[in-house]
């Protein structure tokens, strides 16, 4: 695991003063969220999409890391995942392996990605509980067949694994594009019993947060991953696939507080996040705040703050 040395934004001692690095430790002890990143842009490249998400987790770090504080925080980073010799298979369970000590210390886990090839290793991660919800925010319902695994495919991959362990696993997309999905990709997505959202109905909250509230009733245990094409263009510039449409951030934002006000959030991750190609980094400053937000409300929400 390749460490990150965190730093930010000093004002100067005391709480009043924190940011997020000043929470961040090494791994050893209890804390209310642990960090894993993943260094791949593998399924991205096999998928044909825009390389780079190999540096995303270092600049969603630094995003994060003068990010205010205003309550006890800690958090423990179990550094990063790396593919290698293009192995990506390999570089999936590992991370899976990665999640699940990280799982040993914290209620909360977060992967950075990395491109989406991410979720199943965060998937393997988790265990077998009795009912698992995952939730997609993304264009693309990424169910796609192909003969080894990409970018396009781990939630086929959940998907399979699922039926061939007989767990009952639930998928829900929201976001998602009907000009950047076959027909193919929405007959699997009804075959495995997915719902969805498309990307025209949530303009606003009120279409996603209906399925949210439906879909976290009916789980134990929620897994919530966040691709970053799922934002407008402006938003998010810096993704391996930008959105014409796109849901804005205040929408991405309203779910995932409802998400976390569900008390059954166990896991988050955030993908596809291209660096090189994101302009005045503004991506890297969505995502950071996403994440920010989640790892914060969900650790008030623990306390009954």
């Amino acid at each position: 695991m390749t460490p990150f040395v965190w730093k930010g934004r000093h004002d100067g001692p005391g709480p009043e003063h924190r940011r997020l690095w000043h929470t961040v430790s090494e791994p050893g002890g209890p804390a209310d969220a642990a960090i894993v990143g993943f260094e791949s842009d593998e399924g991205v490249r096999r998928n044909r999409g825009r390389v780079g998400a190999v540096e995303g987790p270092a600049a969603l770090r630094t995003a994060l890391a003068s990010l205010a504080v205003h309550d006890d925080l800690t958090l423990v980073d179990h550094g990063d995942v790396t593919v290698e010799d293009d192995d990506l298979e390999d570089a999936q369970r590992r991370l899976g392996e990665a999640v699940a000590r990280a799982r040993r210390e914290a209620p909360l886990t977060v992967v950075l990605g990395g491109g989406h090839e991410s979720a199943y290793g965060s998937y393997l991660g988790l265990g077998h509980p009795p009912r698992l919800g995952v939730i997609n925010l993304d264009a693309h319902l990424d169910l796609r067949e192909a003969d080894r695994p990409t970018s396009g495919t781990p939630f086929l991959q959940i998907a399979r694994d699922r039926c061939e362990r007989g767990l009952d696993v639930r998928y829900a997309a929201i976001g998602v594009s009907t000009a950047s999905n076959t027909t193919a990709l929405f007959d699997t997505a009804r075959e495995i019993g997915a719902q969805w959202v498309l990307d025209d109905d949530c303009q606003d909250a009120e279409a996603p947060l209906e399925l949210v509230s439906r879909f976290v009733a009916d789980v134990d245990e929620v897994y919530l991953s966040i691709d970053l094409d799922v934002l407008p263009a402006s938003a998010a510039p810096g993704v391996s696939a930008p959105a014409a449409l796109g849901v804005p951030p205040v929408v991405i934002q309203a779910i995932c507080d409802a998400v976390v006000d569900s008390g059954r959030l166990v896991h988050l991750d955030v993908t596809e996040l291209c660096p090189r190609l994101d302009a005045d980094a503004r991506t890297a400053r969505v995502a950071a705040r996403l994440i920010h937000r989640v790892i914060t409300r969900e650790t008030a929400r623990r306390r009954g703050a």
